[in-house]
């Protein structure tokens, strides 16, 4: 399956994810996109696998994804999301120190389904959040203690939902195709594939955390988070500017 098709597919389930009032159905069609997202993956890495040479947009990639404008706040939660969503994909990230952007490292397509699937849930992330602000029940906390509660919260969430999706497909798969251990390889030779070029090119220092000590505990908003994020549906938005720009080199 072409890049291009695997994306017009998930955008469909999409698509039912957000048409359905139903919430087990929209947890279905969710898994269903991390699961299509993945098993494409594993096709395109076992026909690496076997090919005698390959182009450029078959080897490992950098890319930039925006995640706000110079001076926003609560930026680090954003930026926690999409970490997730990538980690669940097989691409890596650096952190701009300001948390305006992220360099995303890894084969085109996962850094794809990751973008498409960052789109629907950060907007999700927001609103849900400040539905939850609007009830007044995160009060006497702070506003601002509580906005970064609840949206670290959802991102763990939906982090540990599309891991499971992704786990699940990547059993299905190897299991289906126990005589052919030439898949088990070929998701070997990719990991290692993007572990090297991930320390060829990357260029960060230090660790990278979506909170600091200082920033305020608040379980009400964390339980109202992780609700949130197990609710969470996946629905086409428009792409963030700036996602499908090149690193300069």
């Amino acid at each position: 399956m072409t890049d291009d098709r695997m994306l017009a597919r998930i955008a469909a389930l999409l698509r039912q994810a957000e048409g359905t009032d139903n919430a087990h159905e929209a947890e279905a069609f969710m898994a269903a996109a991390q699961r299509l997202a993945t098993m494409t993956s594993i096709d395109l890495a076992v026909a690496r696998a076997h090919a005698a040479s390959r182009t450029a947009a078959q080897v490992p990639a950098q890319r930039t994804i925006t995640i706000g404008e110079p001076g926003s706040r609560g930026l680090r939660t954003y930026v926690q999301l999409f970490a997730v969503i990538a980690a669940a994909n097989d691409v890596r990230c650096d952190v701009a120190s300001n948390s305006t952007f992220v360099y995303a490292y890894g084969f085109a397509e996962d850094i794809d389904a990751s973008h498409a699937l960052y789109a629907s849930l950060v907007i999700q992330m927001v609103r849900s959040c400040d539905a939850y602000l609007v009830t007044g029940a995160h009060r006497p906390t702070p506003t601002i203690t509580a906005r970064l509660n609840f949206q670290l919260a959802f991102g763990t969430r939906i982090g540990q939902r599309l891991a499971e999706a992704r786990d699940q497909a990547r059993r299905e798969v190897v299991e289906s195709r126990a005589a052919a251990p030439g898949t088990a390889l070929a998701l070997r030779n990719k990991e290692v594939e993007l572990r090297e070029h991930y320390r060829g090119q990357s260029k960060a220092r230090g660790t990278w955390r979506a909170s600091s000590a200082s920033a305020g505990y608040s379980s009400a908003a964390r339980r109202a988070g992780d609700r949130a994020g197990r609710q969470a549906r996946l629905g086409s938005t428009p792409e963030l500017p700036g996602a499908r720009t090149r690193l300069p080199r």
